[in-house]
Order: C-alpha cells, then structure tokens, then sequence
C-alpha cells in the first residue's frame, strides 16, 4: 500500500505516520504545509520543523506552503493520505474531498479514538515532545516547553473536566512538537525559543536548533 503522510511535527500526524509504518503501509513522502497563520486545517507554530522529523525517519519530505497543497497531492493518484484527524469534521471532510478529487484514498487511524488513550499510545513509543501552543482557558505559559509525559496529561485531563477542553487539542487548544523518537536516527534539540504572546494564545517559537544523535 503506497502512501504519503501529512507530517506537521505534532503527535496525531507522527503517531498517525507510526501506525501506518506498523501495519505495512509503503509511506514514499511527508508533506509539512508551512500554513497561514491561525489555519483551521494545518498545524502552524514550528511547522517547518516537520521536515526535519521526516528526515530523522528517513523519509523524504516536501516543505510546502497551503496554497500549494491541492498541486502537491495531485501527484499521488492511488496513493493513501495518512493524517492526524482526530475530531474535526472539517478537517477530515476537506482531506476527504480533495484525496477523491485526485484519486487519492484515505487513511486517519486516530479518526474518532478515544482522546485520553491518544495520548497513552504516544507516550508508550518511547518518543519525546513538548507543548509549542496553548489556546485555551486553563492552559498557560507554564505548559510551553514541558514534555507530553504522564504528569501533562493529568493536567490536561483536570482542564478537561473543568473547561470542557479537547484532551489531544483538536480544538486548537494546544499544539505539540516530537523532539525525538526510537524511530530516529538523530533528535533535535532546542537551542534558543521565544514566546510570542498573543493574549489567550501563547505560542512557543523555535529561532534555534541542533540535530543531535539520541
């Protein structure tokens, strides 16, 4: 089964992408969409940093603005599209509509899964990230930067009960960046960041940065 995989460098596309590689799909190339600011249909913060997790994997990938996506995808007629979907409807309807305008099938393995064991399946690769983004009420600066572990899911679990946010984030609550994984053959390490503070949305940005062996 040949495939090609959105990777933005959060956890849905790479534990999507890790699903896939698991039951035998044939992923040729990830696409990293450098999106518009605030889009509703691809991760922004640190998104060219997808590129360099794809390489950690060995896969070849294309670094690609949105307005570039519906090109791109064109030239994978018969291809599955692996992607991150989790709840949103437009999201998915979207990537479903496009892949059968251009012959493409699809392939969301998150798609509807239970939020909280999301997070479990992630942790249980043995891979590393951090919180890049918060968007929400209850979710603050004291969370950028800090691992996707046990102990920030039990934050986001507490924040789900009191504000009704999305555990994995899929309401823009909050983004993620893998660092590092068993699957890599090298991890970056953040050199230098800054926040930008954008009043509910605080966003984490990357200026600086080393691949380093694991």
């Amino acid at each position: 089964m040949k495939a090609i995989s959105l990777l933005s460098g959060g956890k849905d596309s790479f534990l999507s992408l890790i699903i896939a590689l698991s039951v035998g799909m044939d992923v040729e190339r990830t696409i990293t969409v450098k999106a518009e600011q605030d889009s509703y249909m691809f991760h922004y913060p640190n998104a060219e940093l997808g590129s360099k997790l794809s390489e950690a994997l060995g896969i070849s990938n294309s670094l690609i603005m949105e307005s570039e996506f519906n090109r791109m995808i064109s030239r994978y007629p018969g291809y599955f599209l692996i992607a991150g979907a989790v709840e949103s409807e437009y999201q998915k309807t979207n990537l479903e509509e496009i892949c059968e305008n251009f012959g493409l099938k699809t392939f969301f393995p998150l798609w509807r899964k239970n939020q909280e064991s999301i997070i479990v399946d992630f942790i249980s690769t043995g891979s590393e990230g951090i919180f890049v983004s918060v968007a929400a009420e209850g979710l603050g600066l004291n969370l950028l930067g800090k691992p996707i572990n046990e102990d920030s899911l039990e934050i986001l679990k507490k924040m789900n009960k009191k504000y009704g946010i999305s555990i994995v984030g899929e309401g823009g609550e909050y983004e993620t960046l893998i660092t590092c994984s068993p699957f890599s053959a090298t991890c970056i390490k953040i050199v230098h960041s800054v926040i930008i503070d954008r009043g509910i949305q605080k966003n984490l940005i990357i200026k600086n940065y080393e691949t380093v062996n694991p």
